[in-house]
């Protein structure tokens, strides 16, 4: 790359001086990175280390002082072909089939960065929700589907706001309803009576629309968010003789409430 290379005493830092400038590259991630995973990786690992260190990025992702108010999150399907290799994301489930990935703006932060820094990842990503919460403001508009009322919350990272929504609308102790079709809508509607039975019905043609087709589609999936948890309910849309149907198979938690509320009524 035409640079020259010096380690410091202890190996935890290498500086890299050009004729143009000097940058000093943190170690210590690296490192630690390379103790997780086998020998025939560390050459990746080192290449990727250093091209990122020298690609103009105008900031030092080892360095967590400036860059923490630039962390977000960014939630991506767990199967997502962007992430082949899921250890080399720092994320955490948001449901089984979606994934919360640490992000500076945009990009993911790799292993080897996270850990250099004074938290834990699982901190840094409490940091980045924080963050998200704090500066944005989502925009919360109301939609008929057919009779059933939803709540539409629109924001760069929607998802977050699932953690706030008590702030935007009257929350049941039973949960919401909640679909995720792309990364910056969330579509969501009380459990509260026997109509949430209908409003599946609705919400998962809603996601599948509004799915279909997006480059940042996330998920066509209805989702029961309940107490900061989200567990899907799988509904399939099943076409026969010309008439199309909603099979439900909801999660047995759910099942059961759906059984109480029957009850009640």
């Amino acid at each position: 790359m035409g640079y020259t290379c010096t380690f410091a005493a202890d190996g935890a830092s290498l500086t890299l001086t050009s004729p143009e400038r000097e940058r000093t590259v943190n170690l210590v991630g690296l490192r630690r990175e390379a103790g997780r995973r086998a020998r025939e990786d560390w050459p990746m690992l080192v290449s990727e280390h250093l091209a990122h260190a020298v690609s103009g990025e105008p900031f030092d992702a080892c360095n967590l002082t400036p860059i923490r108010p630039l962390l977000r999150t960014r939630v991506h399907a767990a199967d997502d072909p962007a992430f082949p290799d899921p250890s080399r994301i720092i994320g955490r489930h948001l449901s089984a089939d979606l994934i919360e990935v640490l992000t500076i703006g945009a990009r993911p932060v790799r292993p080897e960065e996270a850990f250099c820094w004074p938290i834990p990842p699982a901190e840094a990503l409490d940091v980045a929700v924080g963050n998200a919460l704090t500066d944005e403001r989502p925009t919360v508009s109301r939609l008929d589907l057919a009779g059933t009322e939803v709540s539409l919350l629109t924001a760069p990272s929607a998802a977050a706001h699932l953690r706030r929504l008590t702030a935007y609308m009257d929350v049941p102790e039973d949960g919401m309803l909640a679909v995720l079709p792309h990364r910056g809508m969330v579509a969501v509607h009380p459990v509260a009576g026997i109509g949430v039975v209908r409003a599946i019905e609705r919400l998962r043609i809603f996601a599948h629309r509004e799915h279909a087709g997006r480059a940042d589609g996330l998920s066509p999936h209805v989702y029961w968010w309940r107490r900061g948890k989200l567990t899907r309910i799988q509904a399939d849309l099943i076409s026969h003789d010309g008439q199309t149907r909603l099979v439900v198979a909801p999660p047995p938690e759910f099942a059961r409430l759906l059984a109480r509320i029957a009850g009640r009524q």
